[in-house]
């Protein structure tokens, strides 16, 4: 078994919304403590701008150049680099000779560099980069948040900083990419700061690439930004943020300018990076319905980013490694999610080696090229074009269920996941993936359990009991690791491996009692099979948790295998050893001790010791978070599937 690292305590663990967030900095000191320093290269400036009168107000101009002494300016001796990508959100140019650039003036525009590899923007004091501009003559108007002040005319130049930088030009690059922070006040933001957000301020192995949020980063209220940027000012890279649904201005009168304020606080909604070998993109795929719809949205992307995006890739060979990060995945083991899913497709299909990447399902997935299901047949994609991951979330399941050792809600996904944190790794011209659970070592990757006629039935009560808003008695409480003599006699009985770093082509084998090991069944190969759902598909595990606090069950998962237990195990104690080896041929082995008794009766009072000792005593009090973040329309929907 795995020996969960406990991550200091400090008492910030659980704070009360009506928190000063002034306590948060000395809070911080247990994980920033023994954080390494922010590389050398990372320097703290910002884009030049001439305010004077443009030559030409129709035509934006300016200079990307090496700011050899950092201060942020063009200084005479100061050279431009030429062949930098730049663009106004459509068209897309490269700097000549020396570092000029000229593009067509929009109404509404970001204009933002690619920063090349080998290079590195600069970041603000808090570590966001900095690598844009924003144009809106009038401003924003009258947004809650802030929106954009007024930029007035066309300036005369915006002039775009980089420094050198040999971390960024290697080929061998981590880059973490933290989805769903999505915290909704004060209290949840404490939670993201004491977990994945203090795993990443621990690690010093991402300087080049930086973090990637991706979107939904905060819950609704946009004046937390401020305290999402404190907890991610601890980074040991620079930060690059994408935008969610839960990240927008719902006063905007319309999409164009639903992300104004995120423009204005963190930078482009859609933008692009080279680091090492690997093209980076960005894109939004939320469209705002408008004020009078009430926070209503698509998952889709734009014409206008479909467009950008063709132009930014004709700066990029067709054998690179791609990645293109959206908040609304592309698509997931259930379902396509974006509207307009083939238009995209086509304009990446010249990229054999592209991986998509997406968060806002509070879900953890690895899809790979080549995998086929009826429910994306019958939306139009026949095979899936390009390995799609699903970013896990910081959050997890918006921070719901009681709390654990460490102070943290357990926020067991509803695909059976944990709390955490995407990695992708490069070597060069290869990717390989790692999701690392918060507060844990990457070796933890298997979460196992029983799942039997009886534990069915009683989840199914359970359900039944949250469904009904916990009115009456709940039912009786059973631990998913004990089965009775008879349900082993009946069959259907199985251990179930939730392999948090499993695909279609990882494996699965188990070993009861030291016997010889029993290859695992996936639950959902991708093999052209249509969802497979049920109490029969649910790891047991992380659904009993969530069925005694706040409910929210799946009954599916893209990464959960199941092995028989054998029918002729004596009554007692028994271990099954769990390996999963995933597709880059890395181990990982967990066991668990599940008990057999003889009826019923047995049964109950074998759970009940059980749950004592898990901590999940009956007749204890736990404390359980109802979580805003449930009444958001794609957890709504996650709880009706």
């Amino acid at each position: 078994m795995q020996t969960r690292r406990i991550r200091p305590r400090t008492a910030a663990a659980g704070l009360g919304a009506c928190a000063a967030l002034s306590l948060f900095a000395p809070l911080l000191s247990p994980t920033s403590a023994t954080a390494a320093d922010a590389p050398a290269e990372l320097y703290e400036g910002h884009v030049q701008v001439d305010r004077d009168k443009a030559d030409d107000p129709k035509k934006f101009t300016g200079q990307v150049f090496d700011d050899v002494n950092e201060n942020s300016k063009l200084d005479g001796d100061e050279q431009g680099i030429s062949g930098v990508a730049v663009s106004n959100g459509v068209d897309v140019v490269q700097t000549d000779g020396d570092g000029r650039y000229e593009l067509p003036v929009r109404d509404n525009m970001t204009v933002s560099i690619t920063q090349p590899s080998g290079w590195q923007v600069p970041v603000d004091e808090d570590k966001v980069a900095q690598f844009s501009y924003n144009h809106l003559p009038e401003g924003s108007g009258d947004l809650e948040y802030g929106g954009i002040e007024p930029t007035g005319d066309t300036p005369k130049a915006v002039n775009f900083p980089m420094i050198e930088s040999q971390a960024s030009a290697k080929g061998e690059q981590n880059c973490p990419i933290a989805s769903d922070t999505q915290a909704y006040d004060k209290t949840e933001m404490g939670y993201a700061r004491d977990g994945a957000v203090g795993d990443l301020a621990d690690r010093n192995d991402y300087g080049a690439c930086g973090v990637l949020l991706l979107g939904d980063n905060v819950g609704d209220d946009l004046s937390l930004n401020d305290e999402l940027r404190d907890i991610y000012s601890q980074m040991n890279g620079p930060v690059r943020v994408a935008p969610g649904n839960h990240d927008q201005d719902y006063d905007a009168v319309d999409d164009a300018h639903a992300l104004d304020t995120f423009r204005d606080q963190f930078g482009p909604s859609y933008f692009s990076y080279d680091v090492g070998k690997t093209h980076f993109v960005v894109l939004d795929s939320i469209e705002y319905e408008g004020k009078a719809n009430r926070k209503k949205y698509k998952e889709k992307i734009s014409q206008d980013q479909l467009t950008w995006l063709e132009n930014d890739l004709k700066n990029v060979p067709k054998n690179a490694q791609v990645v293109v990060a959206t908040h609304a995945p592309i698509l997931t083991h259930k379902e396509v999610v974006v509207d307009n899913a083939k238009d995209f497709y086509d304009v990446i299909s010249d990229y054999p080696n592209a991986v998509t990447v997406g968060g806002h399902t509070h879900t953890q997935e690895n899809l790979v090229a080549g995998e086929t299901r009826k429910e994306w047949a019958a939306a139009g994609i026949e095979k899936l074009p390009n390995t799609q991951i699903v970013a896990g979330a910081v959050s997890g399941d918006w921070y719901s269920g009681g709390l654990n050792a460490d102070g943290l809600p357990y926020s067991f996904t509803q695909d059976a996941s944990e709390p955490g944190v995407l990695t992708l790794e490069y070597d060069g011209a290869s990717r390989s993936e790692r999701y690392t659970v918060r507060n844990e070592s990457d070796d933890h990757q298997l979460l196992l359990g029983v799942n039997s006629p009886e534990w069915r039935d009683w989840a199914q009560k359970a359900q039944e009991w949250q469904d009904a808003d916990k009115e009456g008695t709940a039912p009786k409480e059973i631990s998913e690791r004990v089965v009775t003599r008879e349900d082993l006699k009946q069959g259907e009985t199985w251990l179930t491996s939730s392999f948090l770093a499993g695909t279609s082509d990882a494996r699965v084998e188990v070993s009861f009692d030291g016997k010889a090991p029993k290859q695992s069944e996936h639950t959902q190969p991708g093999k052209g099979e249509a969802l497979a759902k049920g109490w029969e598909y649910t790891d047991p595990y992380t659904a009993s948790q969530n069925l005694r606090t706040s409910g929210n069950v799946g009954q599916s998962s893209s990464h959960l295998w199941r092995t028989e237990i054998p029918s002729n195990l004596d009554l007692g104690t028994h271990t099954a050893e769990v390996t999963g080896t995933d597709r880059y041929g890395r181990d990982f082995t967990e066991s668990v001790r599940f008990t057999v008794v003889e009826d019923e009766a047995a049964a109950k009072t074998e759970s009940q010791k059980l749950l004592r000792q898990d901590g999940f005593d009956a007749q204890q009090k736990k404390e359980v978070r109802d979580p805003k973040g449930l009444d958001s329309e794609e957890a709504q929907s996650a709880r009706n599937d």
